[in-house]
């Protein structure tokens, strides 16, 4: 059985549903992972108004004609997450988030040191800078092979902790630690939480490992969720676009009508 807003008690003591004041239908972010900017504009216009927020990360960024589109997508009202994931000499890092000045971007990611994050926060010009935790293709033994003394939850922890003292707006994590991060950081830091599965399939092949379903994501905590390839895959992506964000919906409404 599909896990459901409805059967899912949002005014439970454990429940966790975001309190920022952000629109429902922005809580979903498409990830436009494809080839040509061309590929991403026909799903920007056959998405329609089922999605309003959209990440553009690196196989669209080496497609060209990067800033042009999010140029395109912000006349259209959509708002961009650049999700590119900076990482390189703190001075680098700064001057790179420098370039996206004036682009109307909304969030950019960071996947560094203090030094780094740091940077970036300098150099923000209104652009939101969340701190990239621990990518949610790593399990724990991955994170055995790069070394790691810890789990996935106190490595997320520790560098959310990392990333609220340098001055970051928020975080990507999985929707697995998501519970913890507000636990123990309360609503300081905005998350969002890609490795987004509807339902939670431990046989599929895929190379997202650390997984959660919408409901779960957000009921421990998460602002946005991340979605790319099960409405990529689906077969009427509109309309699998439309579900997740009645789910979403519904959960929020839900938490309105338990206050």
């Amino acid at each position: 059985m599909e896990n459901t807003a409805e059967n899912k008690p949002v005014g439970s003591p454990g429940a966790l549903l975001s309190s920022k004041p952000i629109p429902p239908a922005e809580r979903l972010i498409f990830a436009l992972d494809l080839a040509t900017v061309d590929a991403a504009k026909r799903w920007v216009e056959s998405l329609g108004d089922s999605v309003q927020f959209y990440k553009l990360g690196l196989q669209i960024f080496m497609a060209g004609h990067y800033f042009e589109l999010i140029e395109w997508l912000v006349r259209r009202n959509k708002k961009v997450m650049a999700d590119l994931k900076f990482f390189d000499v703190p001075a680098t890092v700064g001057a790179a988030v420098a370039q996206l000045k004036n682009r109307r971007i909304t969030f950019a990611t960071v996947h560094g040191n203090d030094g780094m994050l740091q940077a970036a926060v300098e150099n923000r010009s209104g652009v939101k800078i969340l701190a990239v935790t621990a990518l949610t293709s790593l399990d724990q033994g991955d994170l055995n092979d790069l070394g790691f003394q810890c789990n996935a939850e106190q490595l997320v922890l520790s560098r959310a902790r990392r990333a609220l003292n340098a001055g970051c707006d928020g975080v990507v994590s999985s929707g697995l630690e998501v519970r913890k991060l507000r636990q123990e950081l309360g609503n300081q830091l905005i998350i969002v939480t890609p490795g987004i599965r509807p339902v939670v399939n431990k046989e599929a092949k895929d190379d997202q490992k650390r997984t959660a379903d919408i409901e779960d994501a957000f009921l421990n905590g998460a602002d946005y969720i991340v979605v790319g390839r099960p409405i990529r895959q689906a077969p009427d992506p509109k309309l699998k676009a439309q579900e997740f964000q009645h789910r979403i919906a519904t959960l929020f409404a839900s938490s309105t009508t338990n206050l």
